[in-house]
């Protein structure tokens, strides 16, 4: 058995870690860009931090999407 076999979980679940950490970050970014838009541009109702997070987590959704993807045609 081979040393890559024997990890062979470890490294998914590393990887699952990652791509939770992956999208906190996305989505952290998305929301501060709105809410500096926010303030650059003033409105009644946020409308920067809402649709510029929003779209954070669509692009966060499609990175996980895709990598779960990825890791299905490995196995």
């Amino acid at each position: 058995m081979s040393k890559n076999k024997t990890n062979d979980p470890l490294n998914k679940y590393l990887e699952f870690v990652n791509i939770a950490f992956q999208m906190g970050i996305i989505i952290a970014a998305g929301v501060l860009l709105g809410i500096w838009l926010d303030k650059k541009v003033p409105n009644d109702f946020s409308g920067f931090t809402i649709g510029v997070s929003l779209l954070g987590v669509f692009i966060a959704l499609y990175q996980v999407i895709r990598r779960v993807m990825k890791m299905s045609k490995e196995d």
